[in-house]
């Protein structure tokens, strides 16, 4: 049989990565969250102001750290599934670098101030000109490795990572199209209720071609060779793919209900939002009817724990977005923390959730040696539940009482809360909750990290199947 050499250094550099990343983001998160409560804590610097503290901890979750564990994953699963080494090791490190760079360029003008001022894209355009570089890098390194494969079937994986790649250009060049006027400003080619729409078609599609595809497709590797169990149904696989792409491109209006924007762009948005829950529950189903045939398996492993609670997220949050799309409940929920826990449900539960799957699979692999401690993930996994459930109740019960004190008027028609500081009062316990959640989901993380620092310092050791040590001890 042919030896097939994998290039496993590259995905050691990305997994790395996104411990350091992720660590600074969710510190960010948390801060953020406590000075939301206690303004004083920014100690009066501009640095650490919420106002440029926030996009820091927004790009730093969904740029640092979780591309950081999806392209881990692109060059780990990629080759393994086509049977073939990455085309260019060379390409790879460059695509690394450059990433790298950019990581670093966007904390330094972030808190420097300098900004789009656009939700998931208030990177200025020489960063814009970088990230497009060494996507098209990286592009080119995964379409020529699938040109020369091995295996010719394409697993379910492989069409999640394709979509990612080619659809994430498309929404972030044509988003993010502007006239430079410095090195470090430009103004965007579009104005207007234009601009918002066509930002919210980016942003919501980054949210589901950067928070769900390629997490999809890490939910359809790392399950299965976990489990070492069959996904329930490839035919399912393959019906949620088309279904979801197809669907979630045209939902983007559903963040400018009541916004001046025609009546049926707006309704468009509100029908597709609903019609996502049918392809994103298949998909959800689909890990479900896989996980029973491990129900012992479940009780005892830490990594099929997560993948679970994250797939229970993943349609949780599926079933809320479509229902917060409808106009009526958009009216309560819009600008309020009832979105902020709405977001954090999917970002921790669901993306975090299958982040951590990632790491726990990869790094015993990675440095060929066990996990340190089964324990010390079965705490983290408790500590991570627990603190994203706190996050989204406290935010849910926060969010509808202030939707409501907004709209709330007396027998004459006028504001019954008028001031609005009355309003963020009442919300401060909630507020604390949030930043509690917030802390234990950090503190499971760094409880992670440590567990994962451990195990690689005992590389080496050699890394043995969990089935094959049952085996072995029977």
């Amino acid at each position: 049989m042919k030896e097939i050499q994998y290039d496993n250094q590259i995905v050691r550099w990305w997994v790395i990565g996104a411990i350091v990343w992720g660590l600074a983001a969710m510190l960010g998160g948390v801060i953020l969250a406590f000075q939301l409560v206690y303004p004083e804590l920014n100690m009066g610097l501009p640095w650490i102001s919420f106002g440029r503290l926030r996009p820091v901890h927004t790009n730093g979750a969904i740029f640092g750290f979780t591309l950081s564990i999806v392209f881990a994953t692109f060059y780990y699963a990629i080759p393994r599934l086509l049977k073939t080494p990455m085309w260019s090791s060379k390409l790879s490190r460059v695509h690394f670098g450059l990433y790298t760079l950019t990581i670093v360029l966007a904390v330094v003008t972030l808190v420097s101030g300098i900004t789009q001022s656009k939700e998931y894209a208030e990177l200025e355009w020489p960063i814009d000109v970088l990230i497009a570089a060494w996507w098209v890098i990286m592009g080119l390194n995964v379409f020529m490795t699938i040109k020369n494969r091995e295996e010719q079937h394409l697993y379910a994986a492989i069409w999640f990572f394709i979509a990612t790649i080619v659809t994430i250009p498309i929404l972030y060049i044509v988003n993010n199209l502007s006239i430079p006027a410095s090195l470090w400003k430009s103004y965007s080619i579009y104005s207007g209720s234009t601009d918002a729409n066509i930002q919210w078609w980016y942003g919501h599609n980054a949210v589901a071609f950067v928070l769900t595809t390629p997490i999809l497709g890490m939910m359809y590797y790392y399950l299965p060779k976990h489990s070492r169990l069959p996904i329930f149904s490839h035919r399912i696989s393959i019906i949620h793919f088309w279904s979801l792409i197809f669907i979630y491109i045209w939902a983007g209006p559903h963040h400018l209900l009541y916004q001046p924007i025609p009546d049926w762009a707006q309704t468009l948005g509100m029908v597709f939002s609903v019609s996502l829950i049918a392809p994103s529950w298949g998909g959800m189903l689909n890990a479900f009817l896989t996980l029973t045939q491990a129900k012992d398996k479940i009780r005892t492993d830490a990594t099929l724990k997560f993948i679970l609670v994250a797939m229970t997220f993943y349609g949780m949050s599926t079933f809320e977005g479509p229902m917060m799309a409808i106009r009526s409940v958009n009216m309560i929920s819009h600008n309020t923390d009832w979105t902020i826990g709405h977001v954090h449900g999917g970002a921790l539960g669901w993306v975090a959730g299958m982040m951590f799957v990632a790491m726990y699979y990869l790094v015993p692999r990675l440095w060929n040696t066990k996990l340190y401690s089964e324990k010390l993930a079965e705490i983290h996994f408790w500590m991570a539940t627990v603190g994203v459930l706190v996050y989204m109740v406290s935010m849910w019960v926060s969010g509808i009482t202030e939707g409501l004190m907004w709209r709330a008027v007396d027998s004459t028609g006028a504001l019954q809360y008028p001031d609005w500081i009355e309003i963020v009062r009442t919300l401060k316990p909630y507020r604390i909750a949030r930043a509690l959640g917030g802390t234990l989901f950090l503190s499971g993380f760094i409880l992670m990290v440590y567990n994962l620092i451990q195990t690689i310092r005992r590389k080496g050791q050699g890394f043995v199947p969990v089935d094959l040590r049952e085996a072995a001890s029977k």
